[in-house]
């Protein structure tokens, strides 16, 4: 068994570091570091004076502190500077420590898309529970259609509708989206796709989390609809069609965006230079 702690406010970081690990009856399977139990981020407790010592190492057998050569004491990985900063080491000894993963995490280690050395991992609070606790279903309605034909309106008229029947909405506009996690992006068929795949994410986190997500986008490509529709189970996605006409919607022309696109002011505006492929088997 070993127990560590640091001061770390010289670092400019944290506040304390405190960690017990070993291989009691609990960790010995899970092979993890946990935070020393009575640690108390808040208030400290009666941690505070043995949070207030310099470094120390414990073990029943043998110390494992030791020099690196250079006078800088090292922890199986863990290397402390003169200033009590505690930072990880690249290195195999941490790796080898019976508090890292086991052998067989390491091989259920993936590789996704160019995230690579990554593992999921499962909490014991899943949907379901979520859901009992909201008294609901998480969902996805994602509402597609042209520009003008409203879309947004509808999207904000049915979270009203569920919000005042006791159920949790979140609305995912596609124009409040491009002020913050999507301004990086243009209006090219590449980011546009990107824009809703981006978005099939977060709504996908958000059905997760139990709560009824309803998107409000133009989405024009069936491809990427159908891409967002295979993150979530069968029933959970429900795709409603507002099947407007363009000469209505380019009649409202709500933001005036219809008479740019005309004039060649704006370039590759959907239903005018740019498609929209209707969806072929959308809920409503």
């Amino acid at each position: 068994m070993c127990f560590v702690q640091a001061l770390l406010p010289p670092c400019g970081g944290g506040i304390f570091q405190n960690i017990e690990c070993g291989e009691n009856s609990a960790s010995e399977k899970l092979r993890f570091v946990n935070f020393h139990r009575g640690f108390n981020a808040v208030g400290f407790g009666r941690c505070r004076k043995s949070l207030l010592r310099p470094i120390t190492a414990k073990e029943d057998r043998e110390s494992i502190i030791s020099d690196d050569g250079n006078g800088v004491p090292k922890y199986k990985g863990i290397s402390v500077n003169k200033l009590n900063c505690v930072k990880n080491e690249p290195d195999s000894s941490f790796t080898n420590h019976p508090a890292a993963f086991s052998g067989k995490n390491l091989s259920d280690l993936s590789t996704n898309g160019n995230s690579k050395n990554i593992l999921w991992h499962e909490c014991p609070i899943q949907k379901l529970d979520r859901q009992k606790l909201l008294q609901q279903k998480g969902c996805v309605i994602w509402i597609t259609g042209l520009s003008g034909s409203g879309k947004s309106t509808i999207a904000c008229a049915l979270s009203r509708s569920l919000h005042s029947r006791g159920k949790l909405t979140y609305i995912l506009d596609g124009d409040n989206i491009r002020h913050g996690l999507n301004r990086d992006l243009g209006f090219k068929a590449e980011d546009r796709s990107e824009n809703i795949r981006r978005i099939g994410e977060v709504a996908k986190l958000l059905a997760d989390a139990g709560i009824i997500c309803i998107t409000s986008l133009i989405s024009p490509y069936q491809k990427d609809r159908d891409a967002c529709r295979a993150l979530l189970p069968k029933g959970d996605f429900i795709e409603v069609f507002l099947d407007v006409p363009l000469a209505v919607c380019e009649a409202r022309d709500p933001k005036g965006l219809y008479k740019l696109a005309r004039a060649g002011m704006i370039k590759g505006f959907t239903g005018i230079d740019d498609p929209y492929e209707p969806p072929c088997s959308s809920e409503y």
